[in-house]
């Protein structure tokens, strides 16, 4: 049975020596092909097979939001990239900033989770000074004001506010 496997299986070094053979004929230096010689630089006089990576596409983050009559629905994705480095695959890029607004999270994580922290605080304290909530125009207006402070010192943050107030339901970015 092992050997069956061994025969028919294109995952082992054997059927990679296989592969190389069909290629390049029945040389014994096939094998010196592959892994490289004593050198490291293996036998260049007959080629060094190829191999084709494949493209790894841009993937950025992906945040929706809809507003339907009842309401508003965010969806986002929930992986962490830094680079082609997956760094996580069950990321929260929902943020609630208060129990009637939302923020999505695209970016740098770290700047994302501040800023929409802060802008909670700032909510709560227009709530405090006003005795109303705060609507979700002004809130994603103080939001972009308060970044827009920040600019050209490496902030990195693409967010969407979402949420409903007295009037209306709004997505705001």
């Amino acid at each position: 049975m092992n050997s069956f496997l061994t025969r028919y299986s294109s995952t082992t070094p054997e059927a990679d020596i296989r592969k190389a053979k069909e290629l390049y004929g029945e040389d014994d230096d096939v094998s010196e092909m592959i892994w490289g010689s004593a050198g490291g630089f293996g036998n260049l006089a007959k080629g060094v097979p190829t191999f084709k990576v494949p493209a790894v596409p841009d993937h950025g983050t992906t945040t929706l939001a809809f507003r339907y009559q009842g309401g508003v629905i965010v969806a986002v994705d929930s992986r962490a990239t830094a680079g082609s480095y997956v760094a996580s695959g069950t990321v929260k890029k929902v943020i609630e900033i208060n129990p009637y607004l939302l923020g999505t999270m695209a970016g740098g994580a770290a700047d994302c989770q501040y800023w929409e922290t802060y802008l909670g605080m700032q909510c709560r304290l227009h709530e405090l000074r006003n005795r109303e909530r705060i609507s979700v125009a002004a809130a994603s207006k103080y939001l972009s004001n308060l970044v827009y402070s920040y600019k050209g010192m490496g902030l990195s943050m693409g967010t969407m506010i979402c949420g409903w107030d007295k009037t209306v339901c709004s997505i705001h970015t």
